[in-house]
């Protein structure tokens, strides 16, 4: 072994030589050898620890650097999710008011054509009773015709059988067989003309009904159009958040349910329309279609309150990493394996530390080895542990919102540095918070 230690120092020997460290006291003077072997290592060591800190330097910093990216999307994901529902909204606003005014000029419309067809059916039945006239008087017309002609045939028998004063009476009755008969013919005239002035009204009508049913069919394809496009965006829109509680371990249905039966202020623009009093409501009908609409919306209210009570965000925003994550691991204490109930984050003392929703103070002070310790309790059964706490900025029963100080981070209680302990409890058993957290990275 000294051979090759030997023949060690003399390879180094140019490059490092041997060197002597002299340490004086009062009386005596020592010396320490330096032979080129100890140079290497040491130098060896020295780099080595520049180099793994310069590299765990980067980490943090790109970490650092990864982390604000990652709130930076999330803010404008979640500013561009608020305003495109906000555009819905809107534009469903925009629809119901076009659909409630397309249904006026609809109604209007079958109002009109209801009373066109109330003008039709009363000259229908007025040519009906000119019909029956003219025959009436085409009938008394033939009567007086023949009595005419008899009167004639008389008249010429008369004449060469009768009296002056016979043939006065008999002409007489001629006159007034004539004088009926032209005032036959004129009421025969006046009756055709006033049924040709019936029939064109009547024609009229027709075209007007033909034409405001092709209007009222132009504006129903135009509605189809936008209620697809509008059913179309609500379901996109609705889609990340059915994920998003999904991922999270939470059912949709009775997520709503819950929010829903604490939710007893609806706003007008969320409220059902109704337009339709009388029969069955067509499913394809506007109203039907607009309602549909409207209750996609309001569930898609439903579910950013219910985002907003649950535990979706990360509770510290600073530049932090992370130390340790949620399952079984080797106790930094004891060196023996143990269950550990959530995530760590490390950072400078008195990190801000944020409320990750909303929710309310349920303990607020020291806990055993927790230190100082917040619990803050949410809906659908869910609570959150912030521990190891430098400093307390909440009281017992005070009510949180998303992004709330609760504290700085700190070291108290079972600790051994700065950092923050964040659990998740859903009815009292402890889950993974990352779960949560990467569940709403790409919708908020």
């Amino acid at each position: 072994m000294r051979h090759w230690t030997d023949r060690i120092n003399a390879a180094l020997e140019r490059y490092l030589p041997e060197k002597r460290l002299f340490l004086r006291s009062e009386d005596t003077t020592r010396f320490v050898r330096l032979r080129p072997v100890s140079q290497a290592v040491i130098v060896s060591g020295a780099t080595a620890l520049v180099a793994w800190t310069i590299i765990a330097s980067s980490i943090v910093f790109m970490e650092a650097i990864g982390s604000t990216d990652l709130r930076e999307q999330t803010l404008r994901e979640q500013v561009y999710f608020e305003r495109r529902l906000t555009e819905l909204a809107a534009e469903r606003d925009r629809s119901v008011e076009e659909a409630q005014a397309a249904h006026d000029r609809y109604a209007e419309a079958m109002n009109r054509v209801a009373a066109m067809q109330s003008s039709l059916l009363a000259s229908e039945q007025r040519r009906a009773e000119l019909e029956s006239g003219i025959e009436t008087l085409q009938g008394s017309l033939r009567e007086r015709l023949r009595e005419r002609d008899t009167a004639r045939s008389r008249l010429a028998e008369v004449e060469r059988t009768s009296t002056s004063d016979e043939l006065l009476e008999t002409a007489g009755r001629l006159a007034e067989v004539e004088q009926t008969l032209d005032f036959l013919m004129n009421a025969l005239s006046d009756t055709a003309q006033e049924r040709e002035a019936v029939m064109a009204m009547a024609d009229s009508a027709v075209q007007q009904v033909d034409h405001l049913a092709l209007e009222n069919r132009l504006i129903q394809d135009r509605n189809h159009r936008i209620f697809t496009q509008l059913e179309q965006a609500v379901e996109v829109s609705m889609l990340p958040l059915e994920r998003m509680f999904r991922a999270a371990g939470l059912q949709p249905d009775q997520l709503l349910q819950q929010v829903r039966s604490g939710y007893q202020d609806r706003t007008a623009s969320l409220m059902p329309i109704s337009i339709s009093t009388s029969g069955t409501l067509d499913p394809q009908s506007d109203e039907a279609r607009a309602n549909g609409v409207i209750a996609a919306l309001e569930e898609i209210n439903l579910y950013r309150l219910a985002a907003q009570r649950t535990p979706f965000a990360m509770p510290v925003r600073a530049g932090v990493r992370q130390t340790s994550g949620f399952g079984t691991r080797r106790d930094p204490r004891t060196g023996g394996r143990r269950m550990h109930n959530g995530v760590d984050w490390a950072g400078p003392q008195g990190t801000p530390i944020l409320s990750t929703g909303a929710g309310t103070v349920t303990h607020a002070g020291r806990q055993g080895g927790y230190g100082n310790l917040v619990i803050v309790r949410h809906d659908f059964g869910i609570e959150t542990y912030y521990a190891h706490l430098h400093t307390i900025n909440v009281n017992v029963g005070q009510r949180l919102s998303r992004g709330d100080r609760i504290g700085g981070m700190g070291t108290t209680g079972r600790s051994t540095g700065v950092h923050l302990h964040y659990e998740i409890r859903v009815g009292g058993r402890p889950i993974n918070p990352m779960t949560y957290i990467r569940a709403a990275q790409n919708v908020f």
